[in-house]
């Protein structure tokens, strides 16, 4: 018989599932969710994305961006600009606020991750990215290892 509770799928699942709620808490009082903290993430690192590698970036839907955009917007923390040289298309840059609040939620993010792997240690830790990595489907050489 399957053991469904066991299996990769259902426990990743479950796994991110509970990451989700954990990070939704931390960001909760800021007024935003999980996905829309990515956008800013990702913002944050590269300001002046299209929506078009917003979403490859974060592996979402376009349309699904661009909804995610629309709230951001909505709430101050990011403007559209018209592209330079394409004017069917716009860059995604941050306002002050979108800007002031890297660190406030980067502290969050990083509170959520210490509750989700508290029971981890480092290599542990190390290792599971190192695994999820791989199921993600990146396509780079992997290292085992070594113990």
């Amino acid at each position: 018989m399957y053991d469904i509770e066991q299996s990769i799928g259902f426990l990743l699942s479950k796994g991110y599932q509970r990451a989700w709620a954990i990070m939704r808490e931390e960001i909760e009082p800021h007024d935003l969710t999980p996905p829309q903290f990515a956008i800013l993430a990702f913002l944050w690192q590269q300001d002046g994305l299209t929506q078009v590698e917003l979403s490859e970036k974060g592996q979402i839907d376009r349309s699904t961006v661009g909804g995610l955009i629309d709230r951001l917007e909505r709430n101050g923390l990011l403007e559209r600009r018209q592209h330079p040289q394409d004017r069917r298309a716009y860059k995604i840059h941050l306002t002050e606020l979108g800007k002031n609040m890297e660190k406030t939620l980067s502290a969050c993010a990083e509170r959520a991750l210490a509750r989700f792997t508290a029971g981890l240690n480092g290599d542990e830790c190390k290792e599971l990215k190192r695994m999820l990595e791989i199921l993600r489907g990146e396509r780079r050489v992997y290292e085992i290892p070594s113990y």
